[in-house]
């Protein structure tokens, strides 16, 4: 059967705003001035927590280290643990396609590198776990995007052939994942990590998801 593996932050969810409000609450703690926005900051959500404690340390101009963000990074995690679907939602078309490609046949998974944990806990509380065959997360195996191993592990537990799959994701990390799984990638160019992937040559750019079947109908022998 046909096999479709979905990133999940940027690609079928926009988490970014729960994830900076996580990042902000470490930084209000500690007494920053400066805090995180959609507008400026959103792409960095899509790197992780680590990247986004980062971004908060730049931007207050505070002197730190790698240690001062292995430090905070359990709050980070813990806050956004507890916050995690308050402004996340899926983009538009989402779960009607998904159910789309199951009755079509395909199988359809993820492969995400957010803590495995997170991302079951999210997909639950957006009421949508079960459509998905497969979730593969960070740390869910000893390898993360962009090396090959966690796509075809996700593919698998779908109980999908790699040789028939693609990848659905929206950055450079997800574009090399799928380049060295020796897969097609399609791009969805709406998430915040667009300008990431203008210079990039996907199989397929994706701008609504009501074009996916017939997208992946194409590129999937």
């Amino acid at each position: 059967m046909k096999t479709i593996i979905f990133d999940l932050d940027g690609t079928l969810a926009d988490t970014s705003e729960d994830l900076l409000n996580a990042a902000n609450s470490c930084f209000k703690k500690l007494g920053f001035d400066g805090t995180l926005n959609l507008v400026d900051h959103s792409h960095i959500a899509l790197k992780g927590g680590r990247a986004l404690l980062k971004a908060g340390f730049d931007l207050a101009k505070v002197v730190y280290n790698e240690s001062d963000i292995t430090r905070e990074y359990p709050l980070f995690i813990k806050t956004y643990e507890e916050n995690l679907s308050v402004h996340t939602f899926f983009y538009p078309r989402v779960r009607e396609t998904i159910l789309v490609l199951k009755k079509a046949g395909f199988l359809v998974g993820i492969c995400t590198n957010k803590p495995e944990y997170l991302a079951e806990k999210l997909l639950v509380s957006l009421n949508f776990r079960e459509e998905f065959g497969s979730l593969v997360g960070a740390d869910t195996i000893a390898f993360k995007k962009p090396r090959p191993e966690p796509y075809i592990e996700a593919v698998q537990r779908c109980g999908g052939d790699v040789k028939r799959s693609l990848l659905v994701g929206d950055t450079l990390t997800d574009y090399d994942t799928a380049r060295a799984a020796g897969v097609p990638i399609v791009l969805v160019d709406f998430g915040p990590g667009k300008f990431e992937i203008n210079s990039l040559n996907p199989d397929a750019f994706l701008s609504d998801y009501k074009d996916l079947l017939e997208i992946s109908n194409t590129l999937i022998p």
